[in-house]
């Protein structure tokens, strides 16, 4: 009878060891693919199938916050307001150190006239980075829709202010005709 050969416990722990490396390693690279994937659907406006990509990749991991900032810009990006807010919300809670998703909530936050809340969540981004140009950029465009909202205000107390109306007429010379915010639409890392 033939006996089986011995067991090598050393070499059998460094496969083992092995094969535990090479399978930990693989789950950020499948994360890295679903989100290179979910990147290159949404260049090309699939954003339903981004959105299933996406929740197939968050099923796997729930906490990757690139990932989970894609799905914000993707819920944005379908109309999906309060899914939208609800997801960079709870970013701004997990990842507190991230600037991009209070940005993002701002955005969110000016759409809806909300002005203070935004003004509040891009003060927040400019305190965790204060060299975010995009954030600065977006709070002067907070900044000039409050302006003009106090500026309305006073005008139907006082129709007949020259100087109000004159600062009225500029400041909407200067705010934009289209979106008044950007989403900053590259994840954190």
């Amino acid at each position: 009878m033939c006996q089986p050969a011995p067991v090598d416990r050393p070499a059998l722990r460094l496969l083992q060891g092995a094969a535990l490396a090479m399978a930990l390693l693989a789950v950020p690279l499948a994360r890295a693919d679903a989100y290179d994937d979910a990147l290159k659907l949404s260049r090309s406006g699939q954003h339903e199938q981004v959105l299933t990509l996406l929740d197939a990749a968050l099923a796997q991991n729930t906490s990757d916050p690139r990932l989970r900032f894609l799905k914000g810009l993707t819920l944005r990006q379908l109309q999906r307001t309060d899914d939208a807010l609800a997801v960079f919300t709870t970013l701004t809670q997990d990842y507190p150190e991230l600037p991009e998703p209070y940005n993002n909530l701002a955005v969110l936050h000016a759409a809806r006239g909300q002005y203070d809340k935004a003004r509040t969540a891009l003060e927040m981004a400019i305190k965790l980075n204060p060299n975010y140009a995009l954030a600065h950029e977006n709070l002067g465009d907070v900044y000039a829709m409050l302006a003009a909202q106090s500026y309305a205000r006073a005008l139907r107390q006082d129709s007949h202010n020259p100087a109000l109306a004159s600062k009225q007429s500029a400041l909407g010379k200067v705010l934009p005709s289209g979106p008044l915010m950007q989403d900053a639409s590259a994840a954190p890392q």
